[in-house]
């Protein structure tokens, strides 16, 4: 297995921290990435049904069998452990002597907040980012292959079919989560609201008409896109409006973590057949979008990431704000760039401009091509081999002043 970008940012948190909690969805490489940076520590697995009952019935005598620490697997089947684990560091605070992991944010970061508060680092580790895909030696080649395939470790490093991994997911993981997590009793139905949601990736949630579509109420819809947000398969992309006095969409934007998901969800059977799909598009902007939080996460940084949309229909697809600075961001997935690539983002950083807004403003295209450049106005453009523009493009991560 390849070392993950999240490696450097857990070695170093777990010098400041007794305690370090890593979370992401399943099988996105938490075990392998623990088990390799710490080789050293005790393993401990909560999904082994003998092991877990120790931690919920003698959860002080589980932790006195390993004084130096241990790496805790699955935490989030004995959330009770934590007020235990608190007192036990409090008793020997030493620097990186536990490292737990999680599988549903929701269920476990109330639990971290409340008994390990100062006590813990929290990382989140998301599937392969496109660098650490391009790490394999089978790595896919095409933008229609890595989308296709999407991002889950297990693929690329067991060179597993993607169509066929992603089913047993679904089958397995997803619907396990559904029972652990709400409770649902009609898993097929659940299964469909799984699959309107990947059919409105990069789209304005609304959880009415979603609910509709499926027969149950917004308030059933809500609850169940929780249990997706809460396995990490999907996200609410929040709108940005600081500082803009215009009429704007309050409503966040719906994404799928994972294009191959979303792919093997929309029925989409192989890369070609999403050379032609209705939504090629949209499960592009999310990839872009997705890779964007990833390379945030897995540096250890926050994920503050919007989109801005005007209730005339004026958009641009991401919005990271800094202090030092705003990128606006488009996806486009076609290989050429169109003329018209840079339209919003002009008039959205006019705006920017006219209220006044003191950081400089960076506008950058990701597109289907292969080449990036700088273009003589400051923007950039790069390619969907370098959506973060990583490699080969000098400090494009800085910003342009406005003119």
């Amino acid at each position: 297995m390849i070392e993950r970008n999240l490696a450097s940012e857990l070695k170093k948190v777990a010098q400041w921290y007794p305690v370090t909690t890593v979370v992401g969805p399943r099988q996105s490489g938490k075990t392998t990435l623990c088990k390799q940076v710490f080789p050293d520590k005790a393993y401990v697995s909560l999904e082994a049904l003998d092991v877990r009952r120790q931690a919920l019935e003698d959860p002080r005598g589980l932790l006195a069998e390993y004084p130096d620490g241990a790496v805790i697997d699955e935490v989030q089947h004995a959330p009770d452990l934590l007020s235990y684990l608190q007192v036990e560091v409090d008793a020997r605070p030493d620097k990186g002597r536990f490292i737990l992991t999680g599988s549903q944010h929701l269920a476990i970061s109330g639990k971290v907040s409340q008994s390990l508060a100062g006590r813990t680092a929290v990382l989140q580790l998301l599937p392969l980012s496109l660098d650490e895909i391009q790490r394999f030696e089978s790595a896919p080649s095409t933008l229609l292959d890595v989308l296709w395939r999407g991002s889950w470790p297990a693929i690329h490093d067991r060179q597993m079919p993607a169509d066929r991994w992603l089913a047993d997911y679904v089958a397995t993981y997803v619907q396990r989560d559904a029972r652990d997590l709400l409770r649902i009793g009609d898993l097929h139905a659940f299964t469909t609201f799984i699959r309107l949601c990947a059919g409105r990736t990069a789209s304005v949630l609304n959880l009415s008409s979603l609910g509709a579509d499926l027969g149950v109420s917004h308030n059933t819809a809500r609850s169940w896109l929780s249990v997706l947000e809460a396995s990490f398969l999907a996200f609410r992309l929040p709108p940005w409006h600081r500082n803009l006095k215009k009429q704007l969409v309050k409503a966040p934007k719906i994404h799928m973590c994972d294009s191959g998901l979303a792919c093997h969800l929309l029925a989409i059977r192989s890369p070609e057949e999403l050379r032609h799909h209705p939504l090629r598009g949209a499960i592009f902007e999310s990839w872009v979008v997705a890779e964007r939080a990833k390379a945030l996460s897995h540096a250890g940084q926050p994920v503050d990431l919007h989109y801005f949309r005007d209730h005339k229909g004026l958009e641009v697809d991401l919005v990271h704000a800094t202090g030092g600075g705003i990128e606006l961001l488009e996806a486009k997935a076609g290989a050429t760039v169109p003329g018209d690539a840079f339209a919003s983002l002009n008039r959205v950083a006019g705006l920017l401009d006219r209220v006044g807004e003191a950081r400089a403003v960076q506008r950058t295209l990701v597109f289907g091509g292969e080449r990036g450049q700088r273009r003589s106005d400051g923007a950039r453009v790069l390619p969907w081999c370098d959506p973060t523009g990583r490699v080969g493009s000098g400090d494009l991560g800085g910003s342009e002043r406005r003119r």
